[in-house]
């Protein structure tokens, strides 16, 4: 099975992962962070590095797909494919940092490899507030993450919502961290185990 946790930045999709990974013994597939070559030059110069961002990360997920359909096994995967090409290239195209030729480059070759690889088998979608991500994403305390925006959380969430309205690819399960602090409190995380037994094995 390949299960996938969506969400914005600082919902908790490591987190969860994490947690998930752990208790179900399933294999765990992070965000390429750490060794991600245009992160960093995005958050300084967005218009410039957008493109080559976006494309970096499709690439990366893309492979990840194909990885996971040829283990058999089954994995927990840190954000979708789904999220770059519904929510961050479009916001970045509508705020006028990524141009109109390049995101229909992107858009093209997204549809494409989307086209090639079976969708999760399960989504995770982690709802949160902007006040909610902006407690966590400081709680991190990633130096690249400390000049995001108010703006640009809301933005990417409305696109979030209206991305999950309209999924139809899959099952679906909305976690709402606003009042599931599952990195906090064990009750919280076996209520969000239990949703997810319900989804996957039928259990109530």
């Amino acid at each position: 099975m390949h299960i996938a946790v969506a969400g914005n930045i600082g919902s908790g999709k490591t987190t969860l992962a994490e947690l998930l990974s752990r208790h179900y013994k399933w294999e765990a597939h992070y965000e390429d962070i750490d060794d991600n070559p245009y992160l960093n030059d995005f958050y300084e110069d967005m218009q410039r590095w957008s493109f080559n961002l976006q494309i970096y990360f499709l690439n990366s997920r893309f492979n990840q797909i194909i990885d996971i359909r040829k283990k058999g096994k089954t994995v927990i995967q840190d954000r979708t494919i789904y999220e770059d090409a519904y929510i961050f290239a479009p916001n970045l195209h509508s705020m006028g940092l990524m141009s109109t030729r390049d995101f229909e480059n992107y858009f093209a070759l997204f549809n494409l490899m989307s086209s090639l690889v079976q969708p999760p088998d399960l989504v995770i979608y982690l709802r949160a507030s902007v006040p909610t991500l902006v407690n966590q994403i400081q709680k991190r305390g990633r130096e690249y993450e400390s000049s995001i925006r108010l703006d640009y959380l809301q933005r990417l969430n409305e696109r979030y919502e209206a991305w999950v309205e309209a999924y139809n690819l899959g099952k679906l399960l909305i976690i709402d961290v606003d009042h599931y602090k599952f990195p906090d409190s064990k009750g919280d995380l076996s209520k969000v185990i239990d949703k997810v037994d319900a989804e996957l094995f039928g259990l109530f």
